[in-house]
């Protein structure tokens, strides 16, 4: 399951080095046993592969200006940024552990003057005369060739591709929390767009009831203690604006965080009641899919199959190294003779070097690869564990917020209606004060409370998107950052 890269080296090196090479020491990694469901627990349909994640954000999120604002971060995001730096670091760490499945090729140049002394193997009166002053001149072309017969060297590009594609798996995952954090934020901005408007309707309201109270004050038909009341109510309403402006400038500045730009307003699209999400009868998929659409789960699952590879480096440490060696060149007391015939040197050797003490280095080292590799294991079982309670919560919030918003719907309803009927009352002398106040005091709150609500069924969208790891080609969008695709060792 987990994505392969392809050999790109020299067909006739990989023909050479799986001829001269055979099969990797160590274990080959096996996905550890999991613990996955059918469906998710709180799942309103049956599975499908028509998913909610399927979807591109930008086709769940159908504010343009919230698109807008997500494809800026995704240009300017500094945590991408530093994300997208890791994988080319990473990129490289592969090529460097893949090189050594090649010969490596060098030379030498060597001038020197002396008397009386050796110098590229040759006595210098040997060649002019004891006591006499002379010249070498050595340029040669050598190669070495490590023979991966057990496997080292590729172990060991296996576990640089394991980590290349955790890397990768991390950035993705920067990708979706940014794509999340950023759609999470700006709702809760619109949230409090909503809350201050509602508010500044209350102090509205509040006026013209102290208004009104006034006025029957003034023609003795009400008491001081109504004008009093709900000059105190007007006061509880006004305090409640500059802090909830306050908020809104901290969300904004949040947003410019995210969006990798210096504090400042930030543009607003769709209002939060007009906000369009998909339907709630989506299905959200298959729990299996799970493994090969969150990036965190990928993350893990490399992170174990670079350690496994590990250990088979381990092994291999145990075991000679063999390889080839060769040198061909020229060696001339005259320069203008280096190249002439008759000057050439060369040599041709293989060599074996093996460990046989090194008072417990290789055990230990191997040892700890093992522990590293149940480690990494255990921690993928448990990400896989918490994703799937990531998903089961959202799914019953999504689900459970639509009841809770039908209601509040209700009640703000009724709210509503009561205010409307306790100042017909009063004016009619049927009701005192209190009733009118308490009608308009229950009111607001439970306008915030609605407001609150709607924004939560956004939340829940953008969790259970980011839950199911949402839209698998998070690159897809023009200005986000990709990487390349490094080519690795061929399998064992």
């Amino acid at each position: 399951m987990r994505r392969r890269i392809a050999w790109a080296g020299s067909p006739a090196a990989l023909a050479a080095a799986l001829a001269l090479s055979g099969c990797a020491v160590g274990p080959n990694y096996e996905r550890p046993p999991l613990a996955s469901p059918e469906s998710f627990r709180g799942e309103a349909a049956p599975p499908s592969a028509s998913s909610l994640a399927d979807l591109p954000w930008w086709e769940v999120f159908n504010d343009p200006t919230l698109v807008a604002l997500i494809q800026e971060s995704l240009q300017n995001n500094y945590d991408l940024r530093v994300a997208v730096a890791r994988v080319e670091e990473s990129y490289a760490g592969v090529g460097v552990a893949r090189s050594e499945l090649f010969p490596q090729f060098g030379y030498d140049f060597i001038a020197s003057r002396g008397r009386g002394t050796s110098f590229g193997g040759q006595p210098t009166g040997a060649v002019t005369g004891i006591g006499s002053t002379s010249n070498l001149f050595v340029a040669a072309l050598n190669v070495s060739w490590e023979i991966d017969i057990w496997g080292r060297i590729r172990r060991a590009t296996q576990a640089a591709q394991g980590q290349f594609l955790a890397t990768d798996a991390a950035r993705r995952g920067v990708i979706l929390s940014l794509v999340a954090g950023v759609a999470q934020a700006y709702f809760e901005l619109r949230e409090l767009d909503a809350e201050l408007e509602i508010t500044r309707n209350s102090v509205d309201t509040f006026q013209k009831t102290l208004a009104l109270f006034t006025r029957q004050f003034q023609g003795g038909v009400a008491s001081k203690l109504e004008v009093e009341r709900t000059r105190a109510a007007l006061a509880q309403a006004a305090a409640t604006v500059p802090r909830l402006e306050a908020q809104i400038v901290a969300q904004e500045d949040q947003l410019c965080v995210l969006l990798g730009r210096p504090p400042g307003p930030i543009p607003r699209g769709t209002s939060l009641i007009d906000q369009k999400v998909p339907s709630p009868e989506v299905p959200a998929g298959l729990p299996s899919a799970l493994l090969e659409r969150r990036p965190d789960l990928v993350q893990a699952e490399e992170i174990a199959y670079s350690a496994n590879a590990n250990v088979g480096v381990s092994i291999a440490n145990f075991l000679p190294t063999i390889g080839l060696t060769s040198l061909y060149g020229s060696q001339s007391t005259q320069l203008s003779n280096l190249l002439t015939k008759g000057t050439g040197i060369w040599g041709i050797a293989g060599q074996a070097a093996g460990p046989l003490f090194r008072g417990g280095q290789l055990y230990y080292t191997y040892k700890g690869a093992r522990a590293t590799l149940e480690e990494t294991q255990a921690l993928y079982q448990g990400t896989v564990l918490t994703a799937l309670q990531e998903v089961s919560d959202a799914l019953a919030a999504r689900q459970k917020l639509v009841e809770s918003r039908e209601q509040q719907i209700v009640a703000v309803t009724a709210l509503e209606e009561s205010v409307r009927l306790s100042l017909l009352r009063y004016t009619d002398g049927l009701a005192n004060y209190i009733e009118v106040l308490d009608a308009q005091q229950q009111l607001f709150p439970a306008e915030t409370t609605l407001a609150q609500v709607e924004r939560d069924q956004l939340l829940a969208v953008v969790l259970l998107y980011k839950a199911l790891g949402g839209g698998w080609s998070l690159d897809a969008m023009p200005g986000t950052p990709t990487t390349p695709t490094p080519a690795p060792a061929p399998s064992p």
